[in-house]
């Protein structure tokens, strides 16, 4: 398959196979990843506002270390929730759709879709959905928050921690963040230069961006 159809997107997000005839550097320790609850919505509860699946979405970038041949795309929300006290963000979980990953160029069904939803990457398949469950907000200034959180794939479950803002008006919060992830912390191995040697210009970055778009309503 042609490289410029495989590098990697979100996720995140997700394989452990790898070319067995080149060499494999010795993998790093890492602590054994935990797996997440699935998501379970707060309904009723008037402190969870329900995140609006129509209007969030989460952005991914994937580039190659070597050049300057990267993709981009979106993946969508499909259920989730946010904990506001006060209109301010206290908790929440978002769940992600993996099959409806896409990329700009060539939308939901092609080659490199096609490779982000198997066993390289992401193994749609066997792990359909990616979350995010909100363990901690802190307050930098009066928009602008910093969230400590664990983000699952392919049911790995590790902390993340990122900025963001958060605007609430009229029983609307709409919160934006940027999350920058190494793919191979969540199992995504596929063409990074920590495990294979010699792949030269066809090494793929292990940087993952997400622009995370969610809109929740009271």
């Amino acid at each position: 398959m042609n490289y410029k159809q495989t590098t990697t997107s979100l996720l995140l997000i997700t394989s452990l196979l790898f070319a067995c005839s080149r060499p494999v550097k010795e993998e790093k320790k890492t602590n054994t990843p935990t797996s997440a609850n699935p998501v379970a919505l707060h309904v009723g509860d008037e402190k969870y506002w329900s995140v609006d699946t129509k209007e969030s979405v989460v952005a991914w970038k994937g580039d190659m270390q070597i050049g300057a041949n990267g993709h981009t795309g979106y993946v969508y929300v499909s259920k989730g929730e946010l904990k506001l006290e006060n209109d301010r963000l206290v908790g929440g979980t978002v769940e992600v759709d993996m099959n409806t990953i896409e990329d700009n160029n060539h939308g939901k069904s092609n080659g490199l879709i096609n490779h982000l939803k198997n066993p390289d990457f992401f193994d749609v398949k066997n792990f359909p959905t990616t979350t995010i469950a909100i363990a901690e907000v802190a307050s930098i200034n009066d928009e602008t928050i910093k969230i400590t959180a664990n983000l699952t794939i392919k049911g790995i479950t590790r902390p993340v921690t990122f900025l963001a803002t958060l605007k609430v008006k009229d029983g609307i919060a709409n919160a934006n963040g940027r999350l920058i992830i190494d793919r191979t912390e969540w199992g995504v191995r596929y063409k990074s230069g920590k495990f294979l040697e010699n792949l030269a210009d066809k090494t793929i970055s292990d940087s993952i961006e997400f622009d995370i778009k969610i809109v929740a309503k009271k």
